[in-house]
């Protein structure tokens, strides 16, 4: 219970933070890209305040010899830079430039009921349901062969 309540927290402190700094409005994001239109760089302080916190955040998590609410760490060792990582990256960008939404963005915009935020987030779940099933059959074809 203790870690569905934790979760909840950070998931509510994180929409109300991209509600506060205009992150869930795809206008504000799309200007933030446009730097030949009418640019708007306050995102980029927002993104150094996010870096800036989380940094933070890190090194006091990595002092701790155990977790609050788990046995242990579960830390990312992978730090090569592949293929799917560089072709995620650039469908990302897309996706951001094209309708100015993230995932975080996208979730917490579902409260307007927006059509065009309620194609985004099915859009995105799909592509999410085809990446699970195309690497279920990748994996099953490495084990095959």
């Amino acid at each position: 219970m203790a870690i569905l309540m934790s979760a909840l927290g950070c998931g509510l402190l994180f929409g109300f933070g991209l509600l506060i700094s205009g992150m869930a409005q795809p206008a504000k994001v799309l200007n933030f890209l446009d730097i030949f239109g009418p640019w708007d760089p306050s995102l980029a302080l927002v993104m150094a305040a996010a870096l800036l916190v989380s940094g933070i955040g890190f090194a006091l998590l990595r002092r701790r010899t155990q977790p609050v609410f788990t046995t242990r760490s579960l830390w990312p060792t992978r730090t090569d830079i592949d293929a799917p990582l560089v072709f995620g990256a650039v469908l990302f960008g897309i996706g951001w430039g094209l309708v100015g939404l993230c995932p975080g963005p996208a979730l917490v915009d579902l409260a307007t009921l927006s059509s065009r935020v309620i194609a985004f987030v099915a859009a995105m779940g799909a592509g999410m349901i085809l990446h699970d099933v195309w690497r279920r059959g990748a994996r099953t074809s490495a084990l095959d062969g």
